[in-house]
């Protein structure tokens, strides 16, 4: 079979060229010569492993028949059992996001209760909106090392609990610890699971697999808050609180049905698409084709140790791992060799042969650069793609398979894929072998193993690329981030004081309730229409957000200019417009301005400024309805944090544009 065509350094192309059969076809130990030849020094060819493994293949001849497995990668199979994870997510969605956002129904009772004001019982909603968010990182590392399953089972666990220690509160603060912090955390292990384990298994139909899953927090918005009344109404607000505690339990039956999605391999992916197989056949590699060959490993060795010189005190350095997207992808580094088994070299057959996939191992040496360690050196973790040869059917039983979500680029971008350059110029296959970072070889030994260690290196290196602060010396991403900031400080306000600010207006208590649920639909319907327009080509996913942030800022500020029910109900549509875009928009909006390779880095570090603004937000509008004797005062901060977030950003694409400039420059001044 023909190799593949290297054509650029780090990349394998598709395409496949006819290479001749020569007189001097090589035999098999000038195969390992070879293929030593083109490994420098600093690159190490598992040539020994490989006999051995051959020799061993013979051996096991007589009671297999099966090859020896191929490199392996999970890619989403757009539908079957990924339709009940969409349905799972879904009510997670409605569940946690409704009982959030329908906090405010509970203000007027807890406060009575404890003889608090109202808005220091904000205060309790508030913290529970904060470390929702501010606990995705923590729960992405551990899904990304022991599964959206067992994250999202635990996360149920904790809200659950924490909603039946809240019925016995005797205070506010004992519900800001109990409800607040331990529910939010809670919260924020079902919320990840639900979010991320979409992308997982969904490719072409992402988009709408995502908008339907994100819908349930829209739906859950419109149904809880008067379902909360409801219950507090019949039952008490702490009798309310467990029958929300219940339905928090219900999200253990949701989470079960996150089933982990077992890799595949590349060579059963590229029969399913009628491609020839990735192979490398060493004895029919002309000369020109190996120097590409070692031109693209020494590309990739560069591309995968990457110097922590001048990042000494970041989260990585403190880890003992490094940023995710420094470690090189499957497609860096993925070849397969074909060697014939040694008792059949002399009757090669390619219907009967037998193949092993060799890995090219990244670079352990030093950096020529003196003074500057390598951090995979440093902890020799080298990334290596270890294939699985056969066993028998015990042994397999006891190898467990390497399934990192959070090695994906992708699995924070909710989108359509159409939007990604790497999407639409590949096919399905090389697509997920250019956006899946390699596991290194004590991440693998770890799985294997079965090691229980306080921080495995899955979820260290997730955690890792989540919080690196090194991302803050992009101007864009810092703008980005601020503006998020002060996006999330206006954003709960509404939902905290909108039932109480129309109940002292007069308005009736059922009535008041279904303000909330108002934009619930309204930001349900906004979903929809944002996936719509964001698919349409040429649209700016930023300029779209300014806007519709303008518009929903302008609205909460002039949203006490009438307290009828007509021009309240008109502003909650207004406002849940609004808000949908901020949600919906959010990845694609980091995608145009970072690159996807940045997408899971940028996310975690949003989700730490969002989830902070969340807590100062809605109990600093509190302490201006204190200080002033009215809400307006509340609306007026809310509003003005959305119009500054907006304002901030509309230059954004501009100064984007100024700083890929500046590093085009500066990287042409850097001496390779």
């Amino acid at each position: 079979m023909a190799p593949p065509n290297v054509d650029s350094p780090g990349k394998v192309d598709t395409s496949y060229h006819q290479v001749p059969t020569s007189e001097d076809e090589v035999t098999e130990c000038k195969c390992a010569k070879q293929l030593n030849e083109i490994s420098d020094s600093n690159v190490a060819t598992p040539i020994n492993e490989c006999e051995k493994l051959v020799k061993e293949d013979d051996e096991e001849e007589s009671s297999s028949d099966a090859c020896s497995d191929e490199a392996e990668v999970v890619v989403p199979p757009d539908g079957g059992w990924g339709w009940v994870i969409v349905a799972a997510s879904f009510m997670c969605n409605m569940i946690v996001d409704g009982i959030i956002f329908s906090f405010g129904t509970f203000l007027e009772y807890i406060a009575d209760d404890f003889s608090a004001t109202i808005p220091e019982v904000t205060l309790v909603g508030s913290l529970m909106s904060g470390f929702y968010l501010i606990a995705g990182p923590f729960a992405s590392a551990i899904a990304n090392r022991y599964g959206f399953r067992l994250v999202a089972i635990l996360g149920s666990l904790m809200g659950a609990t924490a909603f039946a220690v809240s019925y016995y509160s005797t205070s506010v603060t004992f519900l800001c610890i109990s409800y607040g912090v331990l529910g939010g955390i809670g919260f924020g292990f079902i919320y990840v699971p639900s979010v991320i384990t979409i992308g997982f298994y969904f490719e072409r139909w992402r988009a709408l697999a995502t908008g339907i899953a994100v819908c349930g927090s829209g739906i859950g918005t419109f149904l809880f808050a008067p379902l909360s009344e409801a219950l507090i109404t019949n039952l008490g607000w702490r009798s309310a609180l467990l029958c929300q505690g219940a339905l928090v339990l219900s999200c253990i039956i949701y989470g079960a049905l996150f089933r982990p999605l077992k890799p595949t391999k590349v060579k059963e992916l590229d029969d399913k698409e009628e491609k020839p197989e990735l192979i490398m056949d060493p004895t029919k590699l002309p000369l020109a084709a190996r120097l590409k060959m070692e031109e693209a490993i020494n590309s990739m060795r560069r591309n995968s140790t990457i110097s922590t010189h001048d990042n000494q005190s970041s989260i990585p350095r403190l880890f003992g791992v490094n940023n995710n997207s420094e470690y090189p992808r499957v497609s860096d580094v993925y070849h397969t060799i074909s060697i014939p088994s040694r008792k059949r070299a002399d009757t090669y057959s390619k219907e009967k042969e037998k193949t092993l996939s060799v890995p090219f191992l990244a670079d352990k040496g030093k950096t020529k650069e003196e003074g500057k360690t390598h951090l995979l050196e440093l902890n020799k973790l080298n990334p290596i793609i270890v294939p699985r040869r056969s066993r028998t059917v015990s042994e397999n039983q006891q190898e467990s398979e390497v399934n990192r979500p959070l090695y994906r680029d992708d699995i924070f971008f909710g989108a359509s894929l159409t939007r990604l350059p790497q999407y639409t110029s590949r096919t399905s296959v090389a697509y997920n072998l250019s956006v899946i970072r390699l596991p290194t070889k004590n991440d693998i030994e770890e799985e294997k193993k079965h090691s229980c260690k306080l921080c495995p290196e899955a979820f260290r290196r997730a955690l890792a690329t989540m919080l690196d602060f090194s991302l803050l010396k992009s101007p864009s991403f810092l703008i980005l981030a601020v503006g998020g900031f002060f996006t999330m400080m206006g954003f709960y306000v509404p939902f905290m004081f909108l039932v109480d600010r129309a109940k002292t207006s007069g308005m009736t208590s059922v009535l008041a309730v279904w303000l909330v649920s108002s934009i619930g639909i309204a930001n349900t319907v906004g979903r929809v229409l944002c996936g719509i327009v964001s698919s349409l080509p040429g649209v700016n996913a930023l300029v779209l957000t300014n806007v519709a942030l303008t518009i929903g800022g302008v609205a909460t500020i002039f949203s006490g200019l009438s307290l009828t029910p007509q021009y309240q109900f008109f502003y909650t549509v207004v406002f849940g417009l609004a808000i949908a875009c901020f949600a919906s928009l959010r990845s694609i909006v980091v995608v145009d301005l970072l690159g996807l390779e940045k997408l899971t880095n940028a996310f975690g570090l949003l989700l730490l400024f969002q989830g902070v603004a969340a807590i100062i937000g809605a109990p600093l509008a509190g302490a201006f309805k204190n200080a002033t004797g009215s809400y307006d005062a509340s609306f007026y901060l809310s509003g003005g944090m959305l119009l500054a977030s907006a304002m901030m950003c509309y230059p954004l694409n501009w100064v984007n544009q100024w700083e890929r400039r500046r590093n085009e420059k500066s990287n042409k001044e850097v001496p390779v």
